[in-house]
Parts: C-alpha cells; structure tokens; sequence
C-alpha cells in the first residue's frame, strides 16, 4: 500500500480546496492508497472554514483523514496550495498543484519569492497542472518541461447530471425562472470577461427581451458583489434599469448540490474569459447537459467540442506580468460573443443535443475517477 501526504486546504470554496477534496474522496476509495492529509494555513487570514459543501457523509469522511505523523515513511508528497511550495519534501517523490491562467508565474506565486526557473531548478518536485495552456504557463516562465505533467479537473457525476424535464420545470418553478437563462459562476474578475458579458447581453435583450443573465459570485471569499456592480455602473452607453430588471446576483457560499441546481435550471452557461487555468464551472455545465459558449483559444479547449460548445473567436494579446516574466490572454471577440447567444437561443436542436452529448462526454474523460487514476500515474507509476 502507498502512503500519500496530502498538503492543502480543506472546507473552503476556493477552488483549490475544492479539487482538494473531490480528489481526497475518491482516493479513500483506492484499497492500494493511504491518505494523509496536513492543513495548510488559508492564503488570506480573513477567510473561514465553511462546513456543509459537501453531503454529510463526504464531509465526515474528509474530516477523519488522518493527520501525518513525523516518524513515518511516505511514498509522496502532493501539495494543493498557495502560493507553491516547490521545495523538494522527505518522500521520494513531491508534486505541487499549480495554474498559471496569465501565461506565466510570476514570483510572488511561489512560497519564498523565487524565480520559478530557480525554485524548480533547485528542487525535484513535479509541477501538475490542469490544462495545456496552463502548462504552457508554467514553461513560458522557466519550469523544466520534463516535470510539469497534466491532471485535468473532475466533477462528481451524481452531483453534476442533467435532470429530467419534469424535474427541471418543477426546479425553475421553485426558482422563480422564466425565460431564457444565461448562466455565469465566479468571482466576478476582470479575467473572467463579466465586462464583456454584461455589454453582450445589454445588446442581447434589445431582440430578446426574455432573455435574463444569473450570475453566481462568491463574496465569502473575493469581493464579487463590488466587482458586479462596478461592472453594471460601466454600462453607460445602455439602458441600465432594463438590464438590472434582467440580472440575478447570487452571492452567498452554496453546497456544491445547490450550485449544481442553478446549471440544472440554467438554458446556457457562458464564459467570455480572458483567463482561465482550466475553468472548472464550464465543465460543470457540460456534465449538467448545458450547451457552453466559451473562448477559443484558452484552457477550454481541453475539454469543450462542437457537440455541445460554441466557440467565442478570440485573439491572442501579450501581457506584462512583471520585470521578468511576459505572458498572455486570450481576448474573446465581443460582436461574436452576441451572435453566439443568439444562435444558442433560437437554435432548441443544440440545446438538445447538448443534454445528452455533453454529459456523455465528461463520463468518459472527465470524472473525479478517472482523474485519479491520471494523478496517481503521477504520484506512484508503477
């Protein structure tokens, strides 16, 4: 049996923790794997522990994750946290979770402020990461090719599942939703696009009054509330009492099944980003039977097709992170952004079809176990 410390965070909606956690369940569920698991202090001090994520059995089964003790021998070590830690660790292999979403790191990500081609020079660890552009990232700033490996997200398919119609309806009922429902999750920064999001759907209505746009912020951790009211307040050349009497914000920390209620009751997700690491609320939608309108050219790429996606054309734009370090984004084309939220209304066929190949898709690549497996081909190749 393999002995796996796991450094990281537990029972926060950061995003890390939460691939943390998904990860820590289905690897309690592997007779070759014992998992150990050491918390590691939250980035910000302001931010708290949340409990109910999770159903209760899954939140008492990562509670009792036991804690590593110092006299024991361990196989690996992975880290799930920030900013990374690439110091090589006691165990005979260490791998340190990472995205880069700017094409670069810079190194006020890194734990010591190091250059990332020194700190992974300097140590044997094996950077993981998402998604190939946030590989290319991690490359652009100096890591050895040779040891950053792609683990892509997971969803949890008895979360994340299409409902039946019925079910559906009975869920917009309880919701208060009428019309077509554009859905959007996040913090509400400007690399998730929200600017161009809100400018889109202003034009969207002027054809489609029925139209409404949910977005689901999360103010527990980031000021997302702000950020969408400074983006409403940018709307200057638009009717903005229109839009607002279109517009949900949803704010508050939910349990994962809740989230997925709102994709389950959504007509459309859509994420006009500049960018992403992976972006895990597209593949959340897609297991969910949503059709995604989403950049081309980003980290989406891995895991999105015609199917069920529309892809927004983007041109790819040089950023300077800091003295030493360039990367870049991707920058959706706004004109195409609208003309894809109107296909994505009128056409029902792909919506349909979105229901049924979407999910299909995810089944067969992009659940937490096949994830897993890949990571585990990782932390202990046979």
């Amino acid at each position: 049996m393999a002995n796996i410390v796991i450094q990281g965070w537990r029972f926060l909606p950061h995003s890390y923790s939460i691939i943390n956690q998904f990860q820590c369940l289905e690897l309690l569920k592997r007779p070759s794997v014992q998992i150990f698991h050491e918390d590691v202090p939250f980035f910000q001090p302001t931010w708290q522990s949340i409990n109910g994520l999770f159903a209760q059995a899954a939140e008492v089964s990562l509670q009792n994750i036991p804690k590593p003790s110092a006299n024991q021998l361990y196989d690996a070590v992975l880290r799930i946290t920030y900013p990374y830690n690439l110091e090589t660790s006691s165990a005979p292999k260490t791998c340190v979770f990472g995205t880069s979403e700017v094409g670069g790191v810079t190194s006020n990500m890194l734990l010591n402020n190091e250059l990332l081609k020194e700190a992974h020079s300097n140590s044997d660890s094996i950077i993981i990461t998402p998604s190939h552009w946030s590989r290319l990232g991690f490359i652009n700033s100096g890591a050895d090719p040779s040891r950053v490996v792609i683990v892509p997200h997971g969803v949890e398919p008895s979360i994340y599942q299409p409902l039946s119609t019925e079910e559906r309806n009975k869920l917009r009922s309880e919701l208060g939703w009428e019309g077509f429902i554009f859905l959007n999750i996040g913090a509400m920064t400007t690399t998730k696009g929200i600017g161009f999001l809100l400018k889109a759907f202003a034009t969207i209505i002027d054809k489609y009054p029925e139209a409404k746009l949910v977005l689901k912020g999360l103010d527990s951790l980031y000021p997302s509330k702000e950020l969408f009211v400074k983006n409403v307040e940018g709307l200057k050349d638009f009717d903005t009492e229109k839009i607002l009497q279109r517009l949900i914000y949803i704010g508050e920390t939910m349990p994962f099944a809740q989230v997925a209620q709102l994709y389950q009751a959504a007509d459309a997700y859509v994420s006009p980003y500049f960018a992403e690491g992976f972006n895990m609320p597209v593949l959340e939608a897609i297991a969910c039977g949503l059709p995604v309108i989403c950049t081309k050219g980003g980290a989406t790429d891995d895991f999105t097709t015609p199917d069920f996606a529309l892809h927004i054309e983007s041109k790819l734009q040089q950023v300077r992170l800091d003295e030493h370090n360039t990367g870049f984004i991707v920058v959706p084309e706004l004109e195409h952004l609208i003309e894809l939220m109107k296909v994505v209304i009128e056409r029902q066929d792909f919506i349909t079809q979105a229901r049924t190949t979407g999910p299909k898709f995810v089944a067969t690549g992009f659940t937490w176990q096949v994830v897993v497996d890949k990571l585990l081909n990782v932390l202990i190749p046979e």
